[in-house]
């Protein structure tokens, strides 16, 4: 019996072993996995993004692999900038008369996915999308979402529909956030008028209705419809509002030929035009008289000019940052003398009859691709999908800049109530062209060309020349201007320096 006794322990005493040894083998091996299942070795992922320079490194580290690298330490980043900021800014010209020549910038981004070294990862705006979805330089991600059962069921339709309308209807890239603007209006002051609110996919016809129906007094005691910004413009960056929105271009696609001098162009302005004429927007002699009393006064103005928000004007364009600053100001509002905060809310942006459903000034500026000729790719998959999963929604839906695009986490700044769907609802038009960047490149007199619109339009505005008249001249002119442009060069008004990069 006691040898029995012996024998049972001894069995138990190696089955305990045995699991305890299996435990710590599946311990150790599920160590050795990094995210995504891939092995513990040492990787590289490589990250190319438009333009780069010594300062952008450290912001695009902590804007997007910092967090990625504490959870995964054997995975490195590389990043790398296809125009290095860098060279434009420090390098001498032999003969300071001539232009610095820029590089052209999607063939560095091309160089960078096809060279030698090419980068794994790309971060991108929407423009570059699709000229890049059609040169097939970006791997489809249907295959590998479909492959790892990645949800993308809550994200938001007009980000997944934005990306799918440039690339075939597939999906050649995520973004983790977009941004994006509506119409912001008065309740109050729609209120008192008796006319109803405006609703959401109103057309621009509709909105510029109500702004006449709005629109009263004389002098400081003026209330303006509706205003395309913030801040009271020149009357021509409505214009440009107003004609991009209607998908309208000034010139062919390779600029060499204006297309203003048509019966489109000439409604833009009559509208815009009459718009200013008859006081429906805030012109710059209202805010004369605004800041001629700030000044006697001796107050200070917290608003800096905002007419929205003291209750002047009825309807206005911005952008989701915004309502932090209505936010803010709310907070704050009863440290103001005489000062009553308006009752806000918000509709989708207006649309063209002949697209409903689109028109929303939706910016996709951080999409994530991968090279079709990538080194790692499943490197590059799995930080593609961490940026874009869950967890790192949650965190960016604190952002006061940028809305997360998954749905779930999609909630009213601070605690307010608003129609926050104006923001999610109309899908971005798609580019119209790929060569706006090459056109501003390779040919300066462009500029000159456009500007010669503003002009003219001072002068319609003072009444010194009709629209027809004013167009016709613009197209002659700015003709000229790009003619000039490709036998000459630069037009003699030299280049524009690169925009700064957002990223």
């Amino acid at each position: 019996m006691g040898k029995s006794k012996t024998s049972l322990k001894g069995w138990r005493k190696a089955i305990v072993i045995g699991l305890t040894l299996v435990f710590i083998v599946s311990l150790l091996s599920a160590c050795s996995k990094g995210t995504g299942g891939k092995s513990n070795e040492n990787t590289v992922v490589r990250i190319g993004y438009l333009y780069g320079g010594s300062d952008n490194e450290p912001y695009m580290r902590q804007q997007y692999t910092d967090t990625y690298e504490i959870m995964n330490k054997n995975v490195t980043f590389e990043f790398v900038g296809a125009v290095n900021y860098d060279d434009q800014r420090f390098e001498q010209q032999s003969d300071p008369s001539k232009p610095v020549e820029q590089p052209d910038a999607y063939e560095k981004m091309k160089e960078m996915l096809t060279g030698a070294n090419p980068v794994d990862v790309v971060i991108l705006d929407f423009g570059l999308l699709r000229r890049l979805t059609q040169d097939n330089l970006l791997k489809p991600l249907d295959p590998l979402i479909q492959q790892d059962k990645f949800d993308i069921s809550d994200y938001v339709p007009t980000v997944i529909e934005g990306i799918k309308s440039v690339g075939d209807n597939n999906l050649y890239a995520l973004t983790p956030t977009f941004s994006s603007s509506a119409l912001f209006y008065n309740k109050k002051m729609f209120a008192e008028a008796n006319i109803e609110p405006p609703v959401d996919k109103m057309t621009w016809d509709d909105v510029f209705n109500k702004a006449r129906q709005l629109a009263k007094g004389e002098g400081l005691d003026s209330q303006f419809g509706f205003s395309f910004n913030r801040w009271v413009s020149d009357g021509f960056s409505d214009i440009n509002y107003y004609s991009n929105a209607l998908q309208l271009r000034m010139w062919d696609d390779n600029a060499d030929k204006m297309l203003i001098n048509s019966p489109q162009w000439q409604q833009v302005w009559d509208t815009v035009i009459s718009l200013h004429k008859d006081k429906v927007i805030p012109n710059q002699e209202y805010m004369n008289l605004y800041y001629e009393k700030q000044n006697e006064s001796g107050a200070q103005d917290p608003f800096y000019g905002d007419l929205f928000v003291t209750g002047k004007v009825g309807m206005m364009i911005s952008d989701y940052y915004y309502i932090n600053e209505l936010k803010k100001i709310g907070d704050n509002a009863s440290k103001i003398k005489d000062f009553e905060m308006v009752d806000w809310d918000v509709v989708t942006l207006p649309t063209d009859p002949s697209t409903p459903g689109v028109g929303g000034n939706i910016s996709l500026n951080q999409l994530m691709g991968i090279n079709a000729r990538a080194q790692n790719p499943e490197g590059a998959w799995d930080f593609i999908k961490f940026i874009n999963g869950k967890d790192w929604a949650k965190i960016k839906s604190r952002s006061l800049y940028e809305m997360a695009a998954r749905k779930e986490f999609l909630q009213p700044i601070g605690g307010l109530q608003y129609n926050l769907d104006a923001f999610t609802t109309l899908r971005p038009y798609p580019p119209v062209t790929n060569n706006d960047e090459k056109i501003y490149r390779e040919k300066p007199g462009i500029w000159e060309a456009q500007g010669y619109g503003y002009e003219l339009f001072q002068q319609v505005i003072a009444g010194d020349k009709d629209t027809k008249e004013a167009l016709a001249e613009w197209e002659t002119k700015g003709n000229a201007a790009l003619e000039r442009t490709a036998t000459e060069g630069d037009g003699g008004i030299g280049v524009m320096p690169m925009p700064r990069p957002m990223y």
